[in-house]
């Protein structure tokens, strides 16, 4: 289905540009004015996608007609479709009930900064830059062409790097340095070997917005010497992104120490988009050499897996914790694409969403607990708090539940598939691959469900803390938007085939 208008890409554009208002109108408005305003800023492009998506039941593409055509560069353009509906649904869902939760989390936040004599921008500044950050990631995920992918990557590295810099908690400004120059170098690294493939082709597409289809193989047009390393800058620089185990370094403190809203959104809305530019992008340019590369991407996904889990395990600060978490969570989305199946990918792509609500409510509950026990993130000092707080343990039972694959949550059926498409991949290798893919996938869920359901019972259950003495249930204000994301995971899981059977259906052209 081609638009008449740009309406998907308008739900990137105007969301960024009338962002710029919210500081000025922050002068004059108070602060839950701005909320309301920023909410329904990203509702708008949730709204589109959710619209479209139930309209055509992605059995078709939706693309938006041309809004900027050069012969060196290809067209601007955005795409909706079954590989990129799972995140831009997610993005939308979570960014939209975040940007609500933001009021009574950043109240708390701006009295603990008043106390601290640190000064930091008002509610207009923060919530311009996270409307831009939301919106920016958004059109990552919408975009058909290398350098309109980048520009929007770049929009959201610096609303996000400014949001840890002015808002986060301990050296803020260092650990917002380290994250811009980690991600900066990543993204670079990648526009490299977009650079190379684009000038050799003549066109940076990746999708032909008017055959409606994957420029699949573009890569081909670079000379037979570069083609491996470009494919392998362009992974690399991914890599980066997506906090692969050997260049993950910047993720611990950079989701652990950013202003809580905005963990939520780092994990794994940002970092989760470079698994679908893997498929969207580094595939469809490089079929033959990304096939190669899996050879590779398969065994450091899982110890990826297996290192996340370990240090989740070693944690005391649950923001900490969660952070590892994220990086194991990453290794499963990058073991279901690189068996290059149409249940593995599937199962990536599903994955992102699951993760997308799990980890959500699992920063929201960190939240919860650092605004109604006075900023305590550490483990060790709760427990026996669900008795004082029922209702954000059943939602933090719900986030731990998608991310261990535990029904009734969406990670279910992500990790059937992607265990599925893994375990069909490496048994047509041979015997001992298979054998040690299952003593690694066996190490890997343990570890998972262990951190999982030990930070539980130590937070929620046991013997009553001091903490739990003082604890009180948090307000609907808090929880209202926590309820919701959990509900939509509950959703997903009784009707998760309006995700995945069309992705399947995509899948199987695509890897032929």
């Amino acid at each position: 289905m081609v638009l008449n208008i740009p309406l998907l890409l308008s739900g990137v554009l105007v969301p960024i540009v009338l962002s710029v208002l919210l500081p000025f109108l922050g002068r004059s408005l108070g602060k839950k004015s701005i909320t309301a305003i920023a909410f329904i800023l990203l509702l708008y492009p949730l709204a589109l996608t959710v619209f479209f998506t139930i309209q055509t039941g992605l059995r078709e593409p939706v693309v938006d007609p041309v809004i900027f055509q050069s012969d060196s560069l290809g067209s601007f353009s955005a795409l909706l479709d079954p590989l990129s509906a799972p995140l831009a649904i997610s993005i939308g869902l979570v960014t939209t009930l975040i940007a609500a939760y933001s009021l009574p989390y950043m109240e708390h936040r701006f009295e603990e900064m008043e106390k601290e004599k640190i000064s930091a921008p008002d509610w207009g500044t923060y919530y311009m830059l996270y409307v831009m950050f939301s919106a920016a990631m958004m059109g990552t995920v919408l975009s058909t062409n290398l350098v309109e992918f980048y520009i929007f990557l770049e929009l959201s590295l610096l609303p996000s790097f400014l949001l840890i810099a002015f808002y986060g908690y301990g050296n803020r400004e260092r650990i917002a340095l380290m994250y811009l120059i980690w991600t900066h170098v990543g993204a670079l690294v990648f526009l490299i070997g977009s650079l190379i493939v684009g000038l050799s082709a003549g066109t940076f597409d990746f999708y032909d917005p008017i055959s409606l289809q994957p420029n699949m193989g573009l890569g081909s047009a670079v000379s037979p010497a570069l083609r491996l390393p470009v494919a392998i800058a362009m992974v690399l620089g991914l890599f980066v992104k997506l906090a692969i185990l050997g260049v993950h370094i910047w993720l611990p403190y950079a989701h652990a120490e950013a202003p809580t809203p905005v963990s939520a959104l780092l994990s794994p809305n940002l970092i989760g988009i470079a698994g679908y530019a893997l498929v969207r992008v580094a595939y469809t340019l490089f079929p033959d050499e990304f096939s190669h590369l899996t050879n590779y991407m398969l065994p450091l996904a899982l110890l990826t897996i297996i290192y996340g889990g370990l240090m989740a395990l070693a944690q005391d600060d649950f923001k900490r914790l969660l952070a590892y978490s994220s990086i194991s969570q990453m290794g499963y989305l990058l073991l279901g694409i690189s068996t290059l199946t149409t249940a593995g990918i599937a199962g990536a792509m599903v994955h992102y969403a699951a993760h997308a609500v799990g980890k959500a409510l699992l920063f929201t509950t960190a939240g919860v607990l650092i605004v109604q026990l006075h900023g305590l993130r550490s483990i060790s000092k709760m427990g026996g708090i669900a008795p004082k707080m029922p209702l954000t343990a059943s939602l933090a039972l719900i986030g731990f539940m998608h991310i261990t694959g535990i029904p009734p949550s969406l990670g279910l059926w992500s990790e059937v598939l992607i265990i599925s498409g893994a375990a069909g991949s490496v048994l047509s290798k041979s015997a001992i691959a298979f054998i040690g893919l299952l003593i690694a996938l066996l190490i890997g869920i343990g570890l998972s469900t262990a951190y999982a359901f030990l930070t539980m019972k130590r937070i929620f259950f046991g013997q009553p803390s001091e903490a739990a003495l003082k604890a009180k249930e948090a307000g609907w204000n808090l929880l209202a938007p926590m309820a919701i994301i959990a509900a939509a995971g509950v959703l997903l899981f009784i009707w998760p085939s309006i995700l995945i059977d069309p992705l399947v259906s995509l899948l199987s052209s695509l890897l032929g």
